[in-house]
């Protein structure tokens, strides 16, 4: 089984920076990509950023040149930097895996932690 432990959010003003960290433990064999994903109150959850073990990015048109996503592989953490943040940046954040090839679904996820911006 897979744990996901997140941490770094919190409350930020709007043009402020966060970053948010996920390690990674258990028993994760063929990692291929990890991911942050984001679920503001009353929407779906979507896409913020992915990265695979290869270091491929993919992030959302949203977050594109403020989000920055980087993995460590030798300690299994993803990082999200996250700056020159928005109101609507607000959400709660998950962390998540893709285990074993591009195909196959993200998860487990984490507990989640919460970015709130505003002023």
């Amino acid at each position: 089984q897979v744990q996901l432990v997140e941490s770094g959010g919190g409350l930020v003003r709007p043009g402020g920076s966060l970053r948010l960290s996920c390690a990674a433990s258990g028993n994760i064999f063929s990692l291929y990509a990890m991911g942050w994903y984001r679920q503001a109150p009353g929407k779906q959850r979507e896409l913020v950023a992915s990265i695979t073990s290869g270091g491929s990015t993919n992030y959302a048109d949203s977050v594109k040149g403020r989000f920055t996503i980087s993995m460590d592989n030798a300690k299994i953490t993803v990082y999200l930097q996250m700056d020159s943040l928005k109101p609507e940046d607000t959400a709660v954040y998950y962390c998540t895996v893709r285990i074993g090839s591009p195909y196959a679904d993200f998860g487990p996820w984490g507990q989640g932690t919460q970015v709130t911006v505003s002023s």
